[in-house]
């Protein structure tokens, strides 16, 4: 791309993201979004770790294996890795490169600059890296661990993992294919280029970026010469509207083409326009309850079994969490190798109290500290009403999200209710939080396991079933482990699943092909198209 075109592209950019709301549609070539992106910290897929950075990343880089936007179902799929063979031994995995394929600027993309992508993540070490880390890979070791040769990259592995495992982790955001020429012409230091890159792009990816102003709005423009074919929309701009009822007016006046973050109030506002569609799709994010062991009525059997039919899961899912939620009760989303669809539990007041009847369990008082999220706290308040119908009382916090997340990472928080996301797009992501604990004593500092931080002591055999999962070369089976896996999950364990996340968008009604990436990976905006 020449800098004239960059300069126009950007020019028009500009106007568009801060021209008044006057427009009765948005240009044909130009894809105009409005979602809360005030989360987003970096650009580097090396440091990206934020929902609305990776939407980012996706657009800006390849990696050596991706998935098709139309059909998630599929899994992984070859990218700049045209094909791979994994050793009989399970301890290396060779992977072909696509040839003429370039990178934005013009630079070819090699074997050596997958090889150095993947090394930088491990060497800089940022909040991502455990997706590469967990293979054994050590700043000191990774340049011998994974290397390139002509058109092959080998990557070398501790353990013999499942194939599927591995795959899944190089399709991760941070695992994306930068250009290392360029990265490190701009570098700083040893940074190799994070600081550059947390602002810039240097990928090969269907759309370049023209501009990054922190809460306010990102701008892309098209890679006309993309390996895959240049995207029909030549612009995608995406602003930081924040309110659902902001989003739904600009929609309503043609000033954007998709509104991100409805509410069910706006939703049921727009629901008889003719000029405006809705698309639903299942993300990862699941919503749960953990129950800390470390409270003394929280860590009996009968109270856990109890509490499970507290939840008013279908009164919930038709009122505030309309449209947002679904009740799902396995702690793999659905969408995932093994996940499982069988939810056992209903609100059952009556069934809740001869549990703990039977226990000669006659009452109690524990806290929750919740988020200051409305629908955070109307889950909150729901199971307030319930739990005081059997005797016990629920005392609610409401804090900040930092202030949740550091008591609740301290062990701190007795019921904890909120979010969890996969971090790729595999089981393990999943299994190796909510089912896994090596290590239950407090200074162990396992803060990023979400079954350490509820202080529940994973029984060993369980701990030992998630590790067997990863090295599980039969997909088959290992679906089947995870099936079973979750099931004794469902009968024993105090950290709760209850409902997957769904994105409900609106939308003018000639966008066609629009998609937030399912509950694999993030907004692709390439196959986005407009009709008449």
């Amino acid at each position: 791309m020449t800098l004239s075109f960059s300069a126009r592209a950007l020019l028009l950019a500009s106007a568009l993201a801060l021209a008044p709301a006057a427009y009765a549609e948005t240009p044909a070539d130009t894809l105009v979004v409005a979602a809360q992106i005030d989360d987003i910290i970096s650009l580097d897929p090396a440091q990206s770790f934020e929902f609305s950075g990776n939407d980012v990343t996706q657009n800006l880089y390849d990696r050596l294996v991706d998935f098709d936007a139309l059909d998630l179902s599929k899994g992984y799929q070859p990218s700049l890795a045209e094909s791979w063979q994994m050793s009989e031994d399970g301890l290396t995995l060779t992977l072909t490169m696509r040839e003429g394929v370039t990178f934005q600027s013009g630079n070819p993309v090699r074997a050596e600059d997958a090889a150095w992508s993947l090394q930088r993540v491990v060497k800089l070490n940022k909040a991502p890296a455990f997706i590469l880390t967990q293979f054994g890979f050590t700043p000191e070791n990774v340049d011998q661990m994974i290397t390139a040769e002509g058109r092959t990259l080998t990557i070398r592995l501790d353990k013999p993992y499942a194939q599927s495992f591995v795959l899944n982790c190089l399709a991760a955001s941070n695992a994306a294919v930068i250009d290392k020429e360029t990265a490190m012409a701009n570098a700083q230091g040893d940074d190799l280029g994070n600081t550059w890159l947390s602002t810039n792009g240097a990928g090969s990816g269907p759309y370049s970026l023209a501009a990054w102003r922190p809460n306010e709005v990102v701008q892309l423009v098209a890679n006309e010469t993309y390996w895959g074919g240049a995207p029909a929309m030549k612009r995608v701009i995406v602003r930081n509207v924040q309110e659902s009822s902001a989003q739904r007016l600009q929609l309503e006046a043609g000033d954007i083409d998709v509104a991100r973050n409805l509410t069910p109030t706006d939703v049921d506002a727009l629901a008889g326009n003719p000029e405006i569609k809705f698309s639903e799709e299942l993300k990862g994010r699941i919503l749960y309850m953990g129950l800390n062991q470390k409270d003394p009525l929280l860590s009996q059997p009968p109270v856990i079994e109890a509490m499970k039919y507290l939840v008013d899961y279908a009164g919930m899912e038709a009122s505030f969490l309309k449209g947002q939620w679904k009740t799902h009760q396995a702690f793999l989303p659905e969408g995932y190798l093994g996940a499982l669809e069988e939810n056992p539990w209903t609100y059952d007041i009556e069934k809740a109290r001869q549990i703990l009847t039977d226990a000669g369990i006659n009452g109690g008082t524990v806290t929750t500290k919740v988020r200051d999220i409305r629908e955070y706290l109307d889950v909150a308040q729901s199971l307030q009403n319930a739990m005081a119908q059997v005797g016990l009382t629920l005392e609610i916090e409401q804090m900040t999200g930092a202030q949740v997340l550091d008591a609740y990472r301290a062990r701190q928080v007795p019921i904890f209710l909120g979010e969890w996301g996969p971090d790729y797009a595999d089981p393990q992501t999943n299994a190796g939080t909510f089912a896994y604990n090596p290590n239950n004593a407090d200074d162990a500092g396992l803060t990023g396991i979400l079954a350490w931080r509820n202080a529940y002591a994973v029984p060993a055999d369980m701990n030992a079933t998630v590790e067997a999962a990863v090295v599980e070369q039969d997909t088959e089976k290992r679906r089947q482990m995870y099936v079973d896996l979750q099931k004794r999950y469902q009968a024993e364990a105090p950290i709760i699943p209850l409902f997957q996340r769904v994105a409900r968008d609106g939308m003018q009604a000639n966008v066609q092909n629009w998609s937030t990436g399912g509950s694999v990976i993030s907004a692709p905006y390439k196959q986005v198209t407009k009709g008449e």
